[in-house]
Parts: C-alpha cells; structure tokens; sequence
C-alpha cells in the first residue's frame, strides 16, 4: 500500500511539471522537472524518518527566532539598507540558518509532550525516569536511589502498576512473593527524599506488548527507561531511547581483575571441565580454577590467568599458586 502511494506521488509530480511547463513549449522538460520534484520529495521521507520528532519541533522553533532576529536587526537599519536587497538577504540567511541549527541541537531534548506542556504553562520537565516491572522486583534500584546516584522524578505507568498487582496476585507462590516484593520496594523509593514517584495514566491501547508500550512512552515524555531486561534494553536502544541498566550497573562497579593477581578464594564445587574447582568471590564474580578439584572445601591461593566479560557477567580463570 506504501508503495502504490508512492507511485501515486511520483506520477502527480510528473504529470504536474507536464502540464505546468508544457504550454511554454517544453514537450520533455516538464515531465523531467516534475519526476526530479518527485524524487526530492519521497527521498525526504527517509530523511525525515531518522530525525527525532524532537529535533523537528526544535529545528522549526529555532527557524523561527532566526528569522524574528533577522527582521529585529534588519528593521532599524531599512533606510541605510533598502537598496542594498543583498545585505538583508544575507541577514536573514545567516540568522535562520544559525537558528535552525541550534534548534537541531538542543532539539533532542524536546518531545511532544514536552512541548504540549510548555504550551499549557508547565513548563518541560527533565530528568525523567521511566520504571519498568523487572528493576522494579529486583529491589536493587531502591539500595542505589538510597546512595544518592539516582534522583529526580521516576515515572510509573497504570499498565506496569497493573502488572505488578497481577504477578502479586498469582496463585504460583514465588510469582506471589516476587510481586509483593516489587510494590514493597516501590513504596519504600517513594519515601526516599530526592525522588518523586508519579503514578501515570497514559497508555497505548493500539500496543498490547508493555516493553513497546515503555519504549513508547519513553520516546514521548522524553525519558529513560530503568530495567533489568536484556531484550527491552536493546529495544530500546534500537530505537534511541535511553537506559538505565540495573544489571550493567552493578558488572561496572565489580572490582577490576587483572591477570597476574593474587586472590584467596574458597572452592565450594567441581567445574564443567574435567579437574576444575569453581569459587564465587564476594560479588558473586564466578572464579574457574584449574586444576583444583582435589581442593574442594578448602581456602586456596590462586593467580589469575585471564577475565573474561560476557553478557551474564564476568568470569575469572585463574590457576592454584604453587611456591
């Protein structure tokens, strides 16, 4: 359907510049002109559909002072100039072209909704932070709001309050548990000073999935989106909004590991492959020592070989220090 529309577009143009040109004695002329127009024109759509609603809005305001500052510099200076159509031309070329592009770039923090409440005399709110149900039940984001790291305002959507009060009436009892846990912890973020929790109404009834909907509501309120989610965060990113992960968070604050390191680790179980022992450090941070399997149950000294990063986390090799 797109594409027939596009068609459609194109063969408007080209008739058009047939019909405009043609009297004048153009036969080929006009049909190229209007195929050019065309091509301008459906090319702009991929143009335009990279550029954030907000950049638009933001380019339009900052062309439109341009322009209002040319005609305020212009204006007291109309009898020394008004011969002189190149100067003012000049004027107002620089001055829209330096307008648009500082509301290009300050354009990025501009929304719909933003710009719907500056209109209304509210004023555009910044620093928002969008919960999702999953950093909401890890409870973790309670213990780094309490630090001081996080602040502001934090929005909660009815449809995540209503996933949270489902999970919390399931019959599965962990399910239970864990969504009791998560309105615990939303109550306890409320009560922290330096946070203002905001319960929400908007929705989006055309979208049934509620990361779509987050990823959404992100892009309007021109928001960050606060999760545990693999999967949203990379929607989320796709689609350039920001995130906060909980669990990113927490990997890049694990004390860094570097091959050659002495540790004291305590071999609590047998590794995948055949002579392993495997250790958690104090953060969790899995330790595979080789060659230890013999030494389970024992406090060992060990020298790292290797650290490696995945996706689940970090993993330490390392090897028993033999002297």
């Amino acid at each position: 359907m797109t594409n027939l529309l596009r068609i459609f577009v194109f063969s408007v143009f080209v008739i058009g510049g047939h019909i405009l040109i043609n009297p004048y004695g153009y036969t080929f002329e006009g049909p190229a002109v209007g195929a050019m127009a065309g091509v301008l024109v459906l090319g702009s759509e991929f143009f335009f559909r990279r550029l954030r609603m907000g950049k638009i809005i933001g380019g339009l305001i900052g062309l439109f002072i341009g322009i209002t500052i040319a005609k305020l510099i212009t204006y007291p200076l109309r009898s020394l100039i008004s011969d002189n159509k190149l100067i003012t031309t000049a004027i107002d070329a620089v001055s829209s072209y330096v307008g648009l592009l500082i509301g290009f770039a300050r354009g990025d923090n501009l929304s719909i909704a933003g710009t719907v409440r500056l209109f209304r005399g509210q004023g555009v709110e910044e620093n928002l932070k969008i919960l999702d149900t999953s950093a909401i039940i890890d409870g973790r984001i309670a213990d780094v709001c309490d630090t001081g790291f996080l602040d502001g305002v934090f929005i909660v959507p009815q449809f995540i309050l209503q996933e949270l009060q489902h999970i919390a009436d399931s019959a599965d009892s962990m399910k239970r548990s864990r969504g009791r846990r998560g309105l615990d912890v939303l109550h306890r973020v409320q009560k922290l000073s330096g946070i203002t929790v905001r319960i929400i109404d908007e929705d989006f009834p055309k979208i049934k999935e509620v990361d779509s909907k987050l990823v959404a509501l992100g892009r309007l309120m021109n928001a960050k989106i606060v999760t545990n989610d693999f999967n949203l965060n990379k929607v989320a990113q796709l689609h350039e909004v920001p995130v906060l992960n909980i669990n990113e968070l927490a990997n890049a604050l694990k004390p860094v590991v570097l091959p050659g390191e002495l540790m004291k680790v305590f071999i609590i179980k047998e590794g995948k492959e055949s002579n392993q022992g495997v250790a958690y450090t104090d953060d969790g941070t899995m330790v595979v020592v080789e060659s230890a399997r013999k030494l389970i149950g024992k406090n060992v000294d060990v020298i790292v070989t290797s650290v490696l990063q995945t996706t689940a986390g970090r993993m330490i090799f390392s090897k028993p220090n033999v002297e």
